[in-house]
């Protein structure tokens, strides 16, 4: 009754005092985490739920939301293009809408679910710098939109791009394999020490047990805690799900196609959760500017990093992680005790 109470206050608060929409940057380490997967459901989720969803996507390529989805519509001829062209279309309206050329309602491309996506790839975000930037994307992000998804794109360094910088919660997708975790940790040290982020929030994808999951995103926290001083919130798990391929073949969510599966189920939960969370200062606002790397992002950090992420996955496993091929099933130890996270 209390958790609900306090639910419901937050939730007060936020709709008294809102201003522009709620921004979550969706990324993780490299490989096929699921990011741009977990994008795309919970927006479709979210959507069903009654709210207004942006998803930006920074990953522009084949496997990137615009060319993933089908049916994406838009103001300037979207319809009747391949997926290749019809990215690249909405890419072009990201440029025309920063350059003032553009409405946000006419840039967006309108998913058939009924979200808005619109891409932003690297190589139009470069071209605009400094505050002509903070401007436009003020703009963009005080729109209508209850919620905007940033399928965000890493830089070489492991930071984040100005447009993910505007985000409150940085939530990393992780598959609960040996590589994977490695991944998330490596990726979760660059960002905090590109960004000094505090508090990241973690999601558990394509999961065959949930007590595991439970298991690793403890020991997780537990490792980030003592050795990185940052605070992990969970932000639940997704069921490993056969039809999850097929839904992707089909260019649909798999909340939409097969809406009683198992990992549907589980989107929708995360998504009616969302709202829920504790609202944070804006990633931009709240001292997260990139701090300049004291020395060239290649052979030390590099080096560093992949130690503390070995270092990481054997104090998780109790095994030495150099044995672990990249996808090889673990099982964890019994969480450690955690200890008092900082917080953004």
């Amino acid at each position: 009754m209390d958790k609900f109470v306090i639910d419901q206050a937050e939730g007060l608060r936020r709709l008294l005092a809102r201003e522009g929409s709620r921004v979550i940057a969706v990324t993780g380490g490299p490989g096929s985490p699921g990011r741009t997967t977990v994008a795309i459901n919970l927006a479709a989720a979210l959507t069903a739920q009654g709210k207004d969803v942006l998803v930006i996507d920074e990953c522009l390529g084949p496997r990137s939301v615009s060319a993933l989805l089908g049916g994406v519509r838009g103001a300037s001829d979207v319809l009747g293009l391949s997926s290749g062209n019809r990215a690249g279309n909405l890419a072009g309206n990201f440029a025309a809408l920063m350059r003032g050329e553009m409405t946000l309602d006419a840039a967006v491309g309108r998913h058939a679910l009924g979200f808005g996506v619109l891409a932003a790839p690297g190589e139009h975000r470069a071209q605009y710098t400094g505050a002509q930037l903070d401007t436009q994307l003020s703009k963009l992000l005080a729109g209508p939109a209850d919620f905007v998804l940033i399928d965000a794109q890493l830089d070489a360094d492991g930071a984040l791009s100005p447009l993910a910088m505007h985000a409150h919660d940085v939530l990393i997708v992780m598959r609960v394999t040996a590589q994977a975790i490695t991944d998330a940790y490596a990726c979760m040290k660059r960002l905090h020490f590109a960004h000094a982020i505090g508090q990241f929030r973690v999601l558990a994808n394509h999961v065959e047990s949930i007590p595991e999951a439970q298991a690793v995103f403890e020991n997780l926290a537990g490792v980030a805690s003592r050795y990185l001083t940052v605070s992990l919130e969970s932000a639940g798990s997704v069921a490993a799900d056969p039809y999850m391929p097929r839904a992707l073949q089909l260019s649909r969510c798999i909340v939409d196609a097969f809406p009683s599966t198992a990992a549907a189920r589980d989107f929708r939960r995360v998504a009616a959760e969302l709202p829920h969370w504790p609202m944070r200062p804006a990633l931009s606002a709240s001292g997260g500017a990139r701090v300049a790397p004291a020395e060239p992002a290649s052979s030390a950090n590099s080096a560093g990093l992949a130690d503390s992420a070995d270092s990481f996955v054997s104090t998780v496993t109790g095994v030495p992680s150099a044995p672990a091929p990249a996808h090889a099933g673990w099982r964890a130890e019994p969480p450690v005790q955690r200890t008092a996270h900082q917080h953004a």
